[in-house]
């Protein structure tokens, strides 16, 4: 990873060149490429194909075995597809991981979700263990580790219906997915959420604000850090279980718990 310009790695997902998401895509990669080496994955501009097939579990296709352990023995064999492979390389090299899709269905586009399943492979982004207390090395440790996540969703809702009491459920609990199950996973830090409302609806001007609210955030995002950062598995919250201790949060159910500061 870069010492003086950090290295960011923009993974964009929406189909549209012409969509608002577009448009904050191309502001964004502009604001930060002045102090940050900047790499992008457009998923849709390059095709990129999201099925997880016989091809990612290495040589000879069709063996038997379980999923997990082939894909990390293609891995460690250097057999992964070359996009695949590419893909690992800008992740490897980054500081800094940015995320922007709209919300579909309540979660990320499948192009997104397919890059996750392909590119997050055992062996590269999850599969150790802590030599000592063998801990598995995940939920803020592992090989990608050090690194943070800038997640971007636009939604058509506003921040009622989408908020801690809406119909439509709490973004934060509906990116839990995201943000604990597959960055904090893998040892990615992630950043509060940009959450961009009513984006369906926005007028030229709303655009306008939209872009400067995004660049004024990327302008202080080398220093930033998560205002309630997720526990960590090797802390002792989940002592003797994989469950949050009796005596913490006690009564709670919510996602909410698996923050340090919830309460």
């Amino acid at each position: 990873m870069s010492a003086s310009r950090p290295t960011v790695l923009w993974i964009h997902a929406h189909p549209q060149e012409s969509s608002f998401n577009a448009r904050l895509f191309r502001d964004g990669v502009t604001a930060l490429s002045r102090d940050h080496d900047v790499e992008i994955t457009d998923l849709y501009a390059q095709g990129f194909d999201p099925v997880l097939a016989a091809p990612d579990l290495g040589e000879p296709q069709g063996r038997e075995g379980n999923l997990v352990d082939l894909m990390g023995e293609a891995y460690a064999a250097g057999q992964l597809p070359p996009d695949v492979i590419e893909e690992q390389r800008k992740l490897a090299a980054a500081d800094l991981v940015v995320l922007q899709f709209p919300l579909w269905w309540y979660g990320p586009p499948a192009i997104l979700k397919g890059w996750f399943d392909r590119v997050l492979t055992n062996g590269f982004a999850y599969g150790t263990s802590d030599a000592e207390t063998g801990l598995p090395l995940r939920y803020g440790e592992g090989p990608l580790a050090g690194r943070r996540a800038l997640v971007i969703v636009t939604a058509g809702e506003d921040d009622r219906s989408i908020g801690e009491r809406g119909v439509s459920g709490d973004l934060d609990s509906l990116m839990f997915p995201l943000t604990h199950g597959t960055l904090w996973y893998t040892g990615i830090e992630p950043l509060d959420l940009h959450v961009v409302h009513d984006a369906d609806g926005l007028d030229s001007a709303g655009i306008d604000h939209e872009s400067a609210r995004l660049i004024e955030r990327l302008s202080g995002i080398r220093d930033e850090s998560p205002s309630s950062p997720y526990r960590r598995l090797r802390d002792g919250d989940y002592h003797g279980t994989r469950a949050l201790r009796k005596d913490l949060l006690p009564g709670r159910i919510d996602l909410g718990i698996h923050r340090v500061q919830a309460g």
